[in-house]
């Protein structure tokens, strides 16, 4: 058989003409040195700021530093079996996390890959870990109450759907208690909560999952959890995909509540990373960008305008206090950043005022308008009567003689330290909270004993609740109180105290 010329090149022409493929030009690196999870990589010459790296092993990572002659990278995951000379591979986008409803009642990692072993999640959805926060022309005012359910926060620092309020104070005070009582009050609310755990031991994520699993708050929460035993940059990264998960169901008109647990760790993760990547140090060694750092994640919080959907995401961040010090370095940038604080107290905590709330430092910047009526009305006075029985109280140790006017005061100040006083797990209702705030301020605990205001409490609710169903139900409908409302809940309140003499 012979080959004609003229039918080979009839095929080779053939061919080409039929040729579509583009070629694909990949823009790759060699690894120059690798260690505590940061790696330097030479070439790479059109890599991004925060693009997303693909190591050898199916490991990736993400560029941080972009320097005249090399890349710095922070590696996603265990560096194991990366080695000098690895090629390095651009993916041509930045970090993305996947989002969507699959995500609600999981136990994601920070790169929200599911680690609660329930199977893989569903979604073909993705969004970038890092995005510009709205503009204030895309946002409205926050108006919208949150009720966390605890009676301190509702009536005296409220907190409003779209708003950044700080919970800070030393270790062991109840901070992260605070947190998981407000997801489990969203119950029935149409809220999505995000709990972001940085930093924690594992088994206690474990147990905050078993908790919020028991009460029936996992149907609406994603956990993102980035422990103590990864490493610094999934530390790092945590809070910004918890955050983009958020911003999902926001930029579709939901609400969203999301708690960062804690802060500090993620600071000091950023500050080990920073230090690998040797980048100039400041203040206390934490780089100069460190107020960037939480600015820009706090920032994407907020309420959007009507025109984007009314949707809002409501920020708790958690910052801990080394001996109640607030003026250190990255408590003062976070008090900065966000609308107000819960500053709690060890001493309160200890003296067995849980939750340990000093109403004196704690402020919310939202305040009234993130009240329903009938809390501003009742509560209103609160803070200054807490006040001046707390001046009271103080004077008073000195053992000098006090007139009944003062005397009067400080009895009613202890009523009223005994009724903000709550148990964990037990968020209450707001219009209950209304109903026992009233009964305090309006002086029907002051001939009630200090050890009885608890009992005086709950069996208060629970009358009102059996007996004048019709009088709650009013007061939930209007939410504000009429002389008609006062009316009748006083000679309830009367009525009740009759029966519990």
């Amino acid at each position: 058989m012979s080959i004609r010329p003229d039918e080979i090149s009839s095929i080779i022409k053939q061919q080409i003409s039929q040729y579509e493929n583009k070629l694909e030009s990949i823009d790759t690196g060699t690894i120059i040195q690798v260690g505590d999870g940061i790696a330097r990589i030479f070439g790479l010459s059109k890599c991004m700021a925060g693009e997303l790296l693909e190591f050898p092993n199916g490991i990736y990572g993400m560029a941080l530093n972009l320097e005249e002659n090399n890349v710095g990278a922070v590696l996603f995951g265990q560096e194991q079996g990366i080695k000098e000379g690895d090629i390095v591979k651009r993916t041509g986008r930045t970090v993305e996390v996947p989002v969507g409803e699959a995500l609600i009642g999981r136990v994601v990692n920070a790169l929200g890959q599911p680690i609660d072993g329930k199977g893989p999640i569903k979604t073909d959805r993705f969004r970038p870990a890092e995005v510009i926060a709205p503009g204030v022309i895309e946002r409205k005012s926050v108006k919208e109450p949150l009720q966390t359910g605890i009676k301190a926060i509702d009536s005296m620092v409220p907190i409003g759907r779209g708003q950044r309020e700080l919970i800070i104070g030393d270790r062991q005070t109840g901070k992260s208690a605070i947190a998981v009582d407000t997801i489990i009050n969203q119950r029935g609310k149409d809220v999505i909560c995000i709990y972001v755990a940085i930093g924690q031991k594992q088994s206690t994520v474990a147990h905050l999952m078993n908790t919020l699993e028991e009460f029936g708050a996992m149907d609406y929460t994603i956990i993102v959890s980035a422990s103590a035993s990864e490493t610094a940059p999934m530390q790092f990264l945590a809070p910004y995909a918890a955050t983009a998960m958020g911003e999902e169901f926001m930029h579709n008109g939901k609400h969203v509540l999301i708690v960062y647990d804690d802060l500090s760790k993620h600071a000091v993760a950023y500050r080990t990373m920073s230090l690998l990547l040797r980048r100039p140090p400041g203040r206390e060694a934490y780089p100069g960008d460190v107020f960037y750092l939480h600015s820009r994640l706090l920032e994407r919080s907020g309420k959007l305008s009507d025109s984007l959907g009314g949707g809002s995401m409501t920020a708790l961040p958690i910052i801990e206090t080394l001996a109640g010090d607030v003026t250190a370095y990255i408590p003062t940038n976070v008090i900065s950043i966000t609308d107000g604080q819960i500053f709690l107290e060890t001493e309160l905590f200890f003296s067995g005022v849980r939750p340990a709330i000093n109403p004196g430092i704690s402020v919310s910047r939202v305040g009234g308008s993130a009240q329903i009526k009938a809390m501003k009305q009742v509560a209103g006075s609160l803070r200054l009567e807490l006040a001046q029985y707390r001046e009271l109280a103080a004077f008073a140790q000195f053992g000098s003689d006090l007139d009944k006017e003062a005397r009067l005061r400080i009895e009613k100040g202890q009523r009223l330290v005994e009724v903000l006083k709550q148990e964990q797990y037990k968020p209450m209702n707001v219009i209950d909270q209304v109903l026992i705030l009233y009964a305090a301020l309006n002086n029907y605990l002051n001939d009630i004993p200090v050890e009885k205001v608890r009992v005086f409490e709950h069996e208060l609710i629970e009358y009102i609740h059996t007996h004048h169903k019709e009088l709650w139900n009013t007061l939930n409908e209007k939410q504000a109180l009429d002389d008609e409302i006062r009316k009748n809940l006083n000679s309830a309140i009367e009525e009740f105290k009759e029966t519990f003499k």
